[in-house]
């Protein structure tokens, strides 16, 4: 069987040590970091053209440094608590001082996109920005962050696939010996790439293609709704490849199912989907 060993690269990039203390830089924080930044700036960018609003930015570039503040907060709670909620409550709720050990891993897409559409929606209203156009721009922006998010999950050599004798099969490393038949090296779907791919680099480039040469932007929800649509069909389809989440997977339910046969990641894509295509709908008629 043929595989891609899986490359030499540690979740630390750096370690700094002084005593009995350590600090590391994980790319995983790094994939946060360089995310926000980029998407910082695509949003600057945006209101520097007024034309692609068709006239009108929705606010002026200087006060997006302020936003990105809010945009951090929302992105750490929401995803931290979504992750606690949606996948491991009965574990957080026994051992309430894990939450906060954010450093540990343990984010929620899900999660983050509801704490940060609060965050927004709070700083939109303080400060007069139209609500709608604001989630346009922060939706080209989002992608960015999911191809990095994405990237680092591989890194991190965590949400692996389900086995494969595909000969872009990863043999990712402790998992030599779990695949039910296969004597030897276990291959699996990298399917932190299949999402990193889908949701961050497609994704983005329709976006910045609609807004750029398309106009959309001129459209309220548009940008929008096909970035909800888009994630959440795309998150739908990479979870058909994907290794259930550990905590759902039972003697009695080997596959991880939660509810009709749907992974926890596909439950939550649903609404995503339905939400989407209503403001592509309700954006033809603006």
């Amino acid at each position: 069987m043929t595989y891609i060993p899986f490359p030499e690269i540690a979740p630390e990039i750096f370690t700094i040590r002084i005593g009995e203390f350590a600090f590391s830089l994980r790319w995983y924080a790094l994939a946060y970091i360089a995310g926000l930044v980029l998407g910082w700036q695509l949003v600057v960018a945006l209101m520097k053209r007024p034309a692609l609003w068709g006239g009108t930015a929705p606010t002026e570039p200087r006060r997006i440094e302020d936003l990105l503040t809010w945009v951090i907060l929302g992105v750490i709670l929401g995803g931290r608590l979504g992750f606690v909620m949606f996948y491991q409550p009965g574990y957080y709720l026994a051992n309430p001082a894990e939450i906060l050990k954010v450093w540990e891993g343990g984010m929620s897409f899900h999660g983050g996109f509801m704490g940060v559409v609060i965050a927004a929606w709070i700083w939109a209203g303080r400060n007069g920005v139209p609500r709608l156009s604001l989630a346009d721009a922060l939706a080209v922006a989002a992608p960015a962050g999911l191809l990095f998010g994405r990237i680092a999950n591989f890194i991190n050599a965590e949400l692996w696939g389900h086995p494969t004798t595909m000969p872009w099969g990863v043999a990712f490393p402790g998992l030599g010996q779990d695949c039910p038949g296969v004597i030897g090296i276990c291959a699996r779907h990298p399917s932190q790439l299949y999402e990193a791919a889908l949701e961050g680099l497609l994704l983005g480039a329709v976006l910045i293609y609609g807004v750029w040469r398309r106009g959309w932007l001129r459209w309220p929800g548009r940008v929008l709704g096909i970035f909800l649509a888009g994630y959440g069909a795309a998150r739908f389809v990479v979870e058909f490849f994907r290794e259930a989440d550990a905590q759902f997977v039972t003697p009695d339910n080997p596959g991880g199912a939660v509810v009709l046969g749907m992974q926890m990641g596909q439950i939550l894509s649903l609404p995503m989907i339905l939400l989407g295509l209503w403001f592509i709908l309700r954006s033809r008629h603006a």
